[in-house]
């Protein structure tokens, strides 16, 4: 088994955790893909573009053209909706991590390091009602399966308990089907779904909302 501890993120981690969390996230958009492809309301757009464009030139080759330029579009649209999510938590919390959860003694952002290497991270910020948020989750590709993402969600759960949090809530998507059961794993149940943007509808595309209690809390 892997060998890795899991200590408080420090400002020289700052470059290999924004780096760590981008590429974490960009792997999903294959898996977006696919997920959009399955949306009935995607299937019949992308066969009313072949009926219109093989009516309109008459040839079944510029029929299929159009829905391989269709689904060329519809890469690029998921592509760049999932870079602009990384764009957006670069350019928040992410860009000032000691800012955003370091100044308070409810927030933590903790990272798993190897052989002197970041190889995961997560965060957590109050959610208000007594629960804690875990966020920016995210472990290497080349260091899942050792347990660590699990270590990482046991070090939150330590964590909330200890300051007397009744629970602690996160979200994830539709795609991320790993992190759904990592998630279901360590005693988190879905509570919830939801289409944060017109987009997310049309394309099929849910942010799903998970929750572990951890009994009578203080907070």
């Amino acid at each position: 088994m892997a060998s890795f501890r899991i200590r408080q993120y420090q400002e020289q981690d700052y470059e290999a955790v924004r780096a760590l969390f981008a590429r974490g996230m960009l792997e999903h958009a294959p898996a977006a893909f696919r997920h959009v492809l399955r949306a009935s309301r995607v299937r019949l757009a992308l066969l009313a573009v072949f009926v219109a464009a093989r009516a309109a030139a008459g040839s079944w080759v510029l029929g299929l053209g159009a829905v391989a330029l269709a689904l060329v579009l519809l890469w690029l649209l998921v592509r760049s909706a999932c870079a602009e999510y990384v764009r957006d938590a670069l350019g928040t919390d992410l860009c000032d991590v000691a800012g955003a959860y370091l100044r308070s003694p409810e927030c933590r952002f903790w990272v798993a390091e190897e052989g002197g290497a970041v190889v995961g991270m997560v965060a957590v910020e109050p959610a208000g009602g007594g629960e804690l948020e875990l966020r920016r989750m995210s472990v290497g590709r080349e260091h899942r399966g050792h347990g660590l993402a699990q270590a990482l969600c046991r070090e939150v759960l330590a964590f909330a308990r200890a300051r007397g949090y009744s629970a602690v809530v996160l979200s994830t998507s539709v795609v991320q089907v790993a992190a759904q059961r990592l998630y279901e794993g360590v005693g988190f149940r879905r509570v919830g779904a939801s289409y944060p943007l017109l987009l997310c509808t049309l394309l099929n595309f849910q942010v799903l909302r998970y929750r572990h209690d951890l009994g009578d809390g203080a907070k």
